[in-house]
């Protein structure tokens, strides 16, 4: 059987995709062969600065989108916030780091760094983390390929596959199937070509649940329901 294919759309500098990165790997821990999650990404952030000042104007700027974010995080147990989250350091936009991202992306494709290193993922967790929790400007290209040496990987192959175009075509290709699918949420998972969808904070459970219905009636079976 052909494992479950999963779109998961996240904006690199969301607070419920950092929240939700925990749930995601607990999906690819306990469904190892059975689900292959594909990345990408939407820009909820891709003018971050001017967004946040103009939506939070009237609740306090960016010290009020920092507070509400704090909040937001005192639920869960498992992640960490740096106390001046959004306001010591804003960054510009997350399509820069999407970017990047993609660039990395590109040297597992092609089979220049190995898959099995999961290097792209890993590359995910370091710019969330980095922002959120060192408070450092992942929208700098500069801070990016400091990450990037963290990972064991040289500037000139990142920068190579943003030079050749290829980077942009698939961060293209992610706002493709963002107006396809309709997507204005981060985090959103898309499961059974498009017929199915979990929008936002949902929990791990739900998320299971999904996954073992699919498993367990394929979605070219007939259905009583």
């Amino acid at each position: 059987m052909e494992p479950i294919r999963i779109s998961y759309f996240s904006d690199v500098l969301c607070i419920w995709a950092y929240i939700a990165q925990i749930r995601i790997d607990e999906l690819e821990a306990n469904f190892t062969d059975k689900i292959s999650i594909d990345y990408h990404f939407i820009s909820i952030f891709g003018n971050a600065r001017e967004k946040l000042e103009n939506r939070w104007r009237d609740k306090g700027g960016l010290q009020g989108y920092s507070n509400h974010v704090k909040e937001v995080v005192k639920k869960f147990d498992h992640i960490h916030l740096h106390p001046e989250i959004w306001t010591a350091v804003t960054p510009a936009s997350s399509t820069s780091c999407h970017l990047f991202l993609h660039a990395i992306q590109l040297l597992e494709l092609k089979g220049i760094i190995p898959q099995s290193d999961r290097i792209f993922e890993r590359a995910i967790r370091a710019f969330r983390e980095a922002f959120f929790t060192k408070l450092e400007d992942i929208s700098d290209r500069k801070v990016q390929f400091a990450i990037a040496k963290q990972l064991g990987l040289k500037k000139k192959m990142i920068q190579a596959q943003i030079d050749s175009g290829e980077a942009y075509a698939l961060l293209s290709k992610d706002f493709d199937l963002v107006k396809e699918h309709t997507i204005n949420v981060s985090p959103t998972l898309i499961f059974n070509e498009g017929r199915q969808r979990l929008n936002g904070n949902v929990g791990y459970r739900v998320i299971e649940a999904n996954i073992r219905e699919l498993l367990h009636n394929p979605p070219d079976e007939q259905s009583w329901c």
